[in-house]
């Protein structure tokens, strides 16, 4: 059994926590907010995650130094927004080799950088890796079956991770791939507020199915100019992310995508949502992947005017229906 540290104690942190303590690890948990371990500590329980009790012998601090020493294995679960000032306050700490997965998503409005690259670039001493997939940590955090992929980049550490977190209820994959997962799990979280705001002006699973779909394709043609694989986006941390957050009620993002369908601004959906909507973040970013690279994302432009611009949903649902007609696959030939 392994040393695990917790960097971070949202939902997603603790609901692996909860299942990484469960499989026999040691397992230690750090917040950068002085209340929130007082609150762990003294409810055992976290706010979001009601009726899953943290036991107490899991240590919760707020030492990072403390937490990180002698850990075989850290586990950052930060917003993504925090990652790199995260990071850069764990730099002092991380030993040579130590190995560090990053389990958020999204990528760095100034840099356009993912998070792994972002903390590679803070703590160059670390092996990082990720683990992306469709995971709501309400679920995780129950024990209900789930299944993600982490990526690596070599293989003997993929294969530790998996190891590490792999138990009857949450099976994992390894691949390679970095850029491909973190991609598929930044992007998905800006086409599920696009698919909340359909639901929230009352469209129906016709218009849900359209978004997912067309919504797959723009993320895919930037992930290969990228150097993601196309089998990557088709797997647990593309396609499959894709679809749990469009449309589950556990992902923040299309929740609040709802409320701005229904009529409030950004600013009002996300504090009504009173947790971080990671796609509000990595929109921009997508929106300057695509002109970097070229690559047409029609629905993550329009989510960006709604988002930033003010412009109707409704309008930008419209604009969308009556572009250009196309080709749905360019790349297939006709026969005639």
């Amino acid at each position: 059994m392994a040393n695990i540290s917790i960097i971070g104690s949202g939902t997603w942190g603790m609901a692996l926590s909860l299942l990484l303590y469960k499989k026999g690890h040691t397992v230690k948990v750090w917040s950068a907010i002085k209340e929130e371990v007082d609150m762990l500590r003294e409810k055992r329980e976290h706010k979001n995650l009601p009726g899953v009790p943290i036991p107490e012998d899991m240590e919760i601090t707020g030492d990072l130094e403390a937490c990180i020493k002698g850990a075989d294995l850290m586990v950052l679960s930060v917003p993504s927004v925090f990652t790199r000032a995260t990071a850069k306050r764990m730099a002092p700490f991380v030993e040579n080799g130590q190995i560090i997965v990053n389990v958020a998503k999204g990528i760095e409005e100034e840099s356009l950088m993912t998070l792994s690259e972002q903390i590679e670039e803070e703590i160059p001493c670390a092996n990082v890796a990720v683990l992306s997939g469709p995971s709501h940590a309400e679920e995780v955090g129950r024990g209900i079956p789930t299944t993600c992929v982490v990526g690596a980049r070599d293989k003997k550490t993929a294969e530790y991770i998996q190891n590490i977190f792999m138990c009857s209820v949450f099976r994992v994959y390894t691949s390679p791939d970095i850029m491909g997962i973190e991609l598929g799990g930044s992007l998905k979280n800006v086409i599920a507020l696009a698919a909340g705001v359909a639901d929230g002006l009352g469209y129906g699973d016709n218009t849900k199915a359209a978004l997912i779909t067309r919504g797959m394709a723009e993320i895919t043609r930037l992930a290969l100019k990228m150097g993601a694989r196309m089998e990557t986006m088709y797997g647990l941390s593309g396609v499959g992310d894709l679809i749990v957050t469009c449309a589950s009620m556990h992902s923040r993002n299309r929740r609040a995508g709802i409320l701005i369908g229904q009529g409030k601004t950004m600013d009002e959906a996300m504090k009504e949502v009173q947790m971080v909507v990671e796609g509000v973040y990595s929109a921009k970013a997508a929106s300057k992947l695509a002109d970097k690279y070229g690559v047409q994302m029609p629905i993550t432009k329009e989510i960006n005017k709604v988002l930033f611009e003010g412009k109707k949903a409704s309008d930008a649902v419209e604009d969308l229906m009556l572009r250009d007609k196309g080709i749905e696959h360019p790349n297939i030939p006709w026969e005639q």
